[in-house]
């Protein structure tokens, strides 16, 4: 194994030259073999020995990935290589291919230039394929393609090289077709895949081979020849005739492209800043000599550095002692280290030029989307998740003395995992953690275990509900406690466009800025007034002020944005988060004298109508849902789906090719948080392979509301009766 400081020392060396730099994350559903592949690129950059690739699984390096063979988190290292007698750089992201852990593919994403999208041809496009990708191509990542364990086609499947031939047209087309559906206009026929042209390989990672067209034009090897080797099992023979290191760096090398190519068309798309501006135009150029412009994708912790920033630099050179911004707060912060990470490790670098990717020591309260720049510029887009935690786990230390280090350490996890939700419960004192799934949540425990060395207690798995209304409420009056000062409201239901902004994150959270803003609400289906007036976004609902001419308003404005949040924080239902709700202060009389309107007197004001106009215009529950694609064997397929519909799922589509099955259906995640794995196990004798995704929340049932509602209050500590208006209104 060679020394990482002088890998590093390499890398250093040839980071500023912009035309041989590649940005470039692996992707692919779960087990299809990202990291596998990762190991032959780490071994031609000589990280590792060719002999252990494969099964070193270099970049699942954490304890709990080694253990589940599986990848956790994205990791990043720099590979320096010398390809057609010039030195190139590749910074390759290995990410997970788990839905669980599906936020750490989203981060990456912005970070890189080119993805390496990875396909299994016997299990063929999964939910999470069209997933990661689709969220390469909404990043403007230009995709190729690597086809993995093709030797399955022919020694699982018993498959002729026709019908091997067949199977992997047909899984190209089927690539492309989901490109198409995504890929940007201007892209539509340039970053189509193909053989011919070379943006498809196709090999065995775990036997280190791999085909293309410049496999076979250097080798003088045919797919005849391939499919005979494999027939009888002459893996060095194929790794010499078709080696799978020089197969994918052609690819990588050839068609992703280099930051100058891949800035000029992604900044657009990141920055709405001015594009005229010199700072628009150094990142526009990947200007090296010009002031640090960048974003952090990633927050790892450091026991001896603190927290360590990852970021993708667009213009300038970042080196120890430069002052930035970050993300538009005027208070420049100096970066102490500068280093490349290489895995697991972070070696110390001199310097880290635009075009790359940089571990930054030295910048406080910093957070994963956020901008660093050395002038104050416009922020980068927020970093857009796509899918939310829906289940959660009270956690609490076992002996009090340890609470700090609990709280520390989830402090540190959801730093550097923004999918993960931490609250403190003020009834019990446990810490509520949200995760995307019961996986999620399991990882999370066993870091806190086991890195952290905090032995702690979980309860079960809850669920998270949202609160909502169908239709509106006018007039509701609120007082404050002293009664010197009314506020008037009306409440209705958010357009449903207006809440997919928010969430994706197009309308941001807290007060509007900017004609732009506006504009947007406007489109989405919101009048112009009501626009003009929004004072707050919170969760994905809105306050508007409707008001005309009220004296005292502005003063208090704060006070009520804090009342209004409070409300759509903790609903008057299940006390639970309220989605899609919008509400109106159209009047107010306040008191002129600023000792009757504090803190105490003005936020109750607010958030008491909102409750009881909630209440009046009729809270529903929202609960989350996940959709599964299942794969049985046929003989299976009617006690599935009479499995599936017990448990108040339903049977979007089936599919069937020979002898399997795939069934894909909708379920609530109520219903899979218990003993779902052992009864699918136990009705197909384990033949059952399963793979969720986040599909939004629904309403829950009308006859299962008051029954949830009562469970919800009793285990937060409030009386399971919900309450009524009236206790709101005097």
């Amino acid at each position: 194994m060679v020394r990482k400081e002088f890998v590093a020392e390499e890398v250093a060396k040839i980071m500023s030259g912009i035309d041989n730099i590649r940005n470039v994350a692996i992707i692919a559903h779960v087990h299809h073999g990202k990291t596998t592949l990762t190991d032959s690129l780490l071994a031609k950059a000589g990280i590792i020995s060719k002999s252990v690739a494969g099964d070193a699984l270099y970049t699942n390096y954490e304890a709990i990935e080694k253990d589940r063979r599986m990848t956790i988190k994205s990791a990043n290292i720099s590979l320096a290589f010398n390809y057609n007698a010039k030195d190139y750089i590749i910074n390759l992201i290995d990410t997970p291919g788990h839905v669980d852990f599906g936020g750490h593919v989203t981060r990456s994403m912005r970070a890189v230039d080119g993805v390496v999208l990875v396909v299994d041809p016997v299990e063929g496009i999964m939910p999470q394929t069209e997933t990661v990708l689709r969220q390469a191509l909404q990043e403007r990542a230009k995709p190729t393609l690597f086809v993995n364990k093709t030797d399955r086609l022919l020694n699982e499947l018993r498959l002729t090289p026709e019908q091997t031939f067949e199977r992997l047209v047909k899984l190209i087309t089927d690539t492309n077709r989901l490109i198409a559906r995504y890929v940007p206009e201007e892209f539509a026929d340039k970053w189509m895949l193909s053989v011919e042209n070379g943006s498809v390989c196709f090999g065995s990672a775990y036997k280190k081979w791999a085909m293309s067209t410049d496999i076979m034009q250097k080798y003088k090897v045919t797919f005849k020849d391939i499919f005979e080797l494999t027939a009888k099992n002459d893996e060095q023979k194929l790794q010499e005739v078709a080696p799978i290191d020089e197969a994918t760096l052609s690819m990588i090398i050839k068609h992703l492209p280099n930051p100058r190519q891949a800035q000029a068309y992604r900044i657009p798309h990141l920055w709405h800043g001015d594009l005229s501006t010199p700072e628009g135009k150094s990142m526009l150029e990947v200007d090296q000599s010009a002031p640090v412009n960048g974003i952090v994708f990633g927050i790892t912790s450091d026991p001896h550095s603190g927290d360590v920033a990852i970021g993708r630099i667009f213009s300038g050179t970042v080196k120890k002692g430069v002052e930035v911004n970050v993300s538009g707060r005027n208070d420049k912060q100096k970066i102490q280290q500068v280093g490349i990470y290489m895995g697991p490790d972070r070696v110390l670098v001199d310097s880290i030029p635009a075009g790359n990717i940089a571990g930054l020591v030295g910048l406080k309260d910093v957070a994963i989307g956020d901008t660093i720049s050395e002038t104050v510029i416009e922020p980068f887009d927020q970093i857009k998740h796509y899918s939310q935690p829906v289940v959660t786990k009270a956690i609490e230390a076992k002996d009090t003395r340890d609470l700090m280090k609990l709280i520390e350490a989830l402090r540190d996890l959801s730093k550097s995992d923004q999918t993960i939700n931490v609250e403190l419960n003020q009834e019990t004192g446990e810490h509520l953690v949200s995760g995307m799934g019961e996986l999620h949540l399991e990882v999370i425990e066993t870091k806190i275990r086991d890195e952290y060395k905090i032995p702690i207690t979980t309860s079960e798995p809850i669920v998270v509900y949202k609160e909502t209304i169908d239709k509106g409420t006018k007039n509701i009056e609120g007082k404050s406690p002293n009664k010197h000062s009314r506020f008037y409201i009306d409440i209705a239901p958010l357009e449903p466009a207006i809440v997919e902004l928010i969430e994706n994150g197009t309308i941001k959270a807290g007060k509007p800025k900017g004609k732009q803003y506006v504009d947007t609400l406007i489109e989405a289906g919101m009048p112009r007034d009501e626009a003009k007036g929004v004072v707050d976004v919170a969760g994905s609902n809105i306050l508007i002020d409707a008001t005309h001419g009220v004296q005292y308003l502005n003063e208090v404005m704060e006070l009520l944005i804090e009342g209004f949040e409070e409300a759509m924080k903790d609903g008057p239902l299940a006390r639970e988060k309220c989605i899609g709700i919008k509400i109106y202060i159209t009047d107010a009389t306040i008191h002129e004298d600023p000792v009757h309107r504090g803190p105490a007197q003005i936020i109750p004001a607010m958030r008491r109508p909102i409750y009881a106009g909630l209440l009046i215009a009729g809270v529903s529950l929202l609960e989350p849902k996940q959709k599964f694609t299942i794969n049985i064997p046929q003989e299976y397929m009617s006690e599935i789906i009479t499995f599936v519909q017990g448990r108040r799922g339903q049977v979007i589509d089936i599919q069937q090719e020979n002898e399997q099955v795939t069934i894909i259906a909708k379920m609530p995640v109520s219903e899979v948080i218990k003993n779902f794995s052992n009864e699918m196990r136990g009705l197909t004798s384990g033949k059952a392979i399963w793979y969720p995704e986040y599909a939004g929340y629904e309403k829950l049932p009308k006859d299962l509301q008051d029954k949830i509602v009562r469970e919800i209050r009793t285990r937060k500590g409030q009386p399971p009766e919900p309450p009524k208006p009236d206790q709101f209104m005097d």
